[in-house]
């Protein structure tokens, strides 16, 4: 369906009635030992901990109170234990440190807290006022339905690949959304029967929280929108209207378990600048959220809408201080003020890419996520708690953080589905989705740092191992790793046989006793058809359905170029299950009047199927993808083999007396002149020998830089016959190849009368930049030997 963007301009001037009335916090030093019992003032005047009195001379009337007191101090201390232990690098925080400074109106509160902070018993004094909701959103839009937010990277989080696999939808995993309202009765969330576990629900900001919610649980029915994680265990709510941040975040925390998911839909105003951050830059409100994270609790975070408009810049969390001078948001590891609370801090983008920071979103190096802040479709509500309305331009950090909350949820639920009930701790969690490597990059010209967008197709993929992960071997223990033998041509799964085999599946196939036999292989034989088998074992996490084994041919050569490739034929394999059992094709049958002269040659099979995709001959066209492949593509695998005329007698008489001529090609690369290596491995025995045989052009190009020795010149044929050291490695270097060239070589091997009884093997490797593009191996045996297709 067609996408409906909407620009429209920032407005979030916040009303007064949308803001908690500003308030000092105080924090006392571990250990000063206040006991929260009334009067606060006489115990710290009485007990030295700091001049109460001229402080109330100053500022009078002012009166302290505890801030955290939804739980009774036996529990929180309970808490704090079992997080201790959870978690190693929490140390614990003095919940009862904390203050608030009630003060009567108009009293200066920038001058109280720097008061409060010259005690020597105070570690921090701060201004504490509640910002509006961190959105922006007009208050009635007609419904869209597009939510291209879910859409692949790099336009959006890819929900839509996720839906694919068990668990993406949050199964198994709760919810807890903290903010001010809902409408938790709306006919896209209804049926989750979302509770409010504490606090008041504000018909003001019902707009709000329906739209936080829409956008990551929104029921999957035939109505309306569906949410990133449509199906979580529970969604419930807790809310900051009528109770302290604080203790809305532990009322939460009593309510959910190790890999749940909270989402901090609230802000804060900064040091009474009128500047919008992060709860967490609030002392107690980062104890809470610390003490969260040591529970196993994955916590998101809006980064804030940093600015009303016309007034301070936006939050730059890496030049952030406050009224104490602390840089509390530069993560750097050079800053002993930074902390962390553990928690995903999200940044707000433009929703169309490439995407850049929307010019209210916070940004510096404590981003860890962004994601789109504008344009995002999801549900509406209003003051009266309409249950039907949907709105196409919800934003700001709220709408980011909800679809970074979402996508937390659907990584969660995956994990949880694939091992019955493993979770990923905060830190895992943080660490996947924040990972550049997983995720969509902001602009390449963005100036500022905002993290990435998670790409759940990706983080599925690769974290999750969730897709079919299909794979054919290049040689025996190939686990269908990246490795460093990039070509061997030794697939012990392209099984070229004479006659069809009556179960394939019984004879090469898992519980044969053939799985790791890499002598299956028969010459291919002219004169009738042949036939060609496929194994394939799929590693992933899903079965794999619909798989296709397609097999070329191609002369020998030490870079199997695709324009060398000529078709065999493809075969669809039987389902592969998960667990890696070796799975066989049926046969491709290779007909008489297609196979080649005789010669050696070798087999390309790519198998892969829509979720796995094997590569096409033309991704190989281009150089960096022909590389990649080879060298890290499990999709692809080549084996050598023989075709051979048993009608046929003909000694080669090219050959010096005695010698076996191994021919091969040694190409360019299909794009441009490359300078190419080519080294020959030889393990021949006492009194073998070796020669080269290279055409006289190509000669000449590689004595350019290689001492090359005796070499034999043939000028009737052309060639030169180069000696080799038949029992190790000769090397030669910067050998110039012009694009699509081939060049026909040959090694001449010979091995004495007296010791071909033995096996010996011969390879010829090219090599660019010092990595292995592509290999030619070749296996001698007696004659009464199993046939050496190799």
């Amino acid at each position: 369906m067609e996408k409906q963007m909407q620009s429209h301009a920032t407005d979030n001037q916040p009303s007064q009635a949308m803001q908690d009335e500003p308030r000092v916090v105080v924090r006392f030093r571990k250990g000063i030992g206040l006991d929260g019992a009334t009067p606060i003032g006489a115990q710290i005047e009485r007990s030295g901990i700091g001049p109460w009195r001229q402080l109330n001379g100053q500022f009078p009337d002012i009166e302290l109170r505890p801030v955290f007191t939804h739980l009774d101090p036996g529990k929180l201390r309970e808490l704090t234990q079992r997080a201790m232990e959870m978690d190693p690098t929490y140390e614990g925080a003095d919940f009862g440190a904390f203050y608030y400074a009630d003060t009567p109106p108009n009293t200066d509160l920038v001058a109280l807290a720097k008061s409060l902070l010259a005690w020597n018993s105070v570690e921090s004094a701060y201004i504490d006022q509640g910002a509006p909701d961190p959105h922006v959103m007009p208050s009635d839009d007609p419904r869209f339905v597009d939510q291209g937010y879910l859409d692949p990277a790099p336009d959006g989080i890819d929900a839509e690949y996720a839906w694919g696999f068990a668990g993406s939808d949050g199964a198994g995993v709760r919810l807890i959304d903290l903010e001010r309202g809902w409408t938790l009765n709306h006919e896209d969330l209804a049926t989750h029967g979302a509770l409010l576990l504490h606090g008041a629900n504000r018909a003001y900001s019902r707009h709000h929280g329906t739209a936080v919610l829409g956008a990551i649980c929104a029921v999957d029915n035939t109505i309306g929108c569906v949410g990133i994680a449509p199906r979580p265990a529970s969604v419930n709510v807790v809310s900051l209207y009528d109770s302290s941040r604080v203790d809305a975040i532990l009322a939460a925390i009593t309510n959910l378990g190790f890999g749940d998911i909270l989402l901090l839909e609230a802000q804060v105003l900064l040091n009474d600048l009128r500047m919008m951050g992060p709860m967490e830059a609030y002392d107690a409100e980062f104890e809470a959220i610390r003490l969260a994270t040591a529970l196993g609790i994955v916590v998101v975070e809006v980064g804030g809408n940093g600015t009303f408009p016309g007034r301070a810049p936006e939050l730059d969390m890496d030049v952030y201080r406050t009224l104490g001078g602390r840089a509390i948001l530069h993560r750097d590891p050079a800053n002993p003020d930074f902390r962390d609370s553990g928690a995903i801090i999200v940044s707000a983008a433009t929703s169309a890419a490439p995407h850049y920071r929307l010019p209210h979103a916070p940004h510096g190096k404590r981003i860890d996520c962004y994601a789109w802040g504008e344009n995002i479709t999801t549900l509406y509500s209003d003051e009266l708690g309409a249950t039907n309305r949907y709105t196409s331009r919800f934003g700001g950090t709220s709408g980011a953080a909800a679809i970074v909350a979402g996508a937390a949820l659907a990584v969660q639920g995956r994990a949880n589905k694939l091992d019955r009930g493993m979770r990923f701790s905060p830190g895992q969690i943080r660490a996947i989705l924040s990972d550049p490597a997983l995720g969509t990059p902001a602009a390449a010209d963005e100036p500022t740092r905002i993290g990435v967008m998670p790409n759940l197709r990706a983080i599925f993929d690769t974290v999750l191992n969730s897709a079919p992960d299909v794979y054919a071997r290049d040689f025996v223990g190939d686990v269908g790793d990246p490795h460093g033998m990039a070509n061997p041509s030794k697939s012990p799964d392209i099984i070229p046989r004479r006659t069809p085999v009556a179960s394939a599946q019984a004879a090469f196939g898992e519980g044969s006793g053939t799985e790791n036999d890499d002598m299956l292989a028969e010459n291919v034989e002219l004169g009738h058809d042949n036939y060609v088998y496929v194994r394939a074992r799929n590693r992933g996490a899903t079965d794999a359905l619909g798989v296709q084994a397609t097999v070329y041919w191609s002369p020998v050569s030490t870079l199997v170029r695709p324009d060398l490739w000529t078709l065999v034929g493809t075969a669809t394999l039987p389902d592969l299950p998960v667990g890696g059992g070796l799975i066989v094709s049926p046969a491709i049958v290779w007909d008489a009047a297609r196979i080649p002269a005789p010669d050696h040659y070798c087999f390309v099979a790519l198998v892969g199927n829509a979720a796995d995709p094997a590569p096409e001959p033309a991704d190989f066209v281009h150089w960096d993808n022909f590389v990649r492949f080879v060298q890290r593509n499990n999709n692809v695998a080549w084996r050598n083999f023989w075709v051979v005329d048993p009608h046929a007698s003909s000694p080669d008489t090219t050959a010096p007396a005695g010698f076996v001529p191994l021919p091969f090609l040694m190409p360019g690369a299909p794009d441009i002149a490359r300078d190419m290596d080519l080294e020959v491995v030889l393990q021949l025995p006492q009194g073998g020998a070796a020669l080269l045989e290279v055409p006289l052009a190509f000669y000449d190009r590689l004595k350019r830089r290689n001492q090359v020795g005796n070499a034999e010149i043939d000028k009737q044929r052309q060639v030169a016959r180069i000696p080799l050291n038949p029992h190790g490695r000769t090397y030669y270097g910067g050998i110039t190849l012009r694009a699509k060239s081939r060049a026909a070589l040959r090694l001449l091997v010979h091995v004495p009368e007296a010791q071909r009884d033995g096996r010996y093997s011969v390879a010829a490797r090219q090599i660019w930049h010092q990595q292995e593009v592509g290999r030619v191996t070749w296996l001698l045996q007696p004659e009464d030997a199993p046939d050496p297709a190799r």
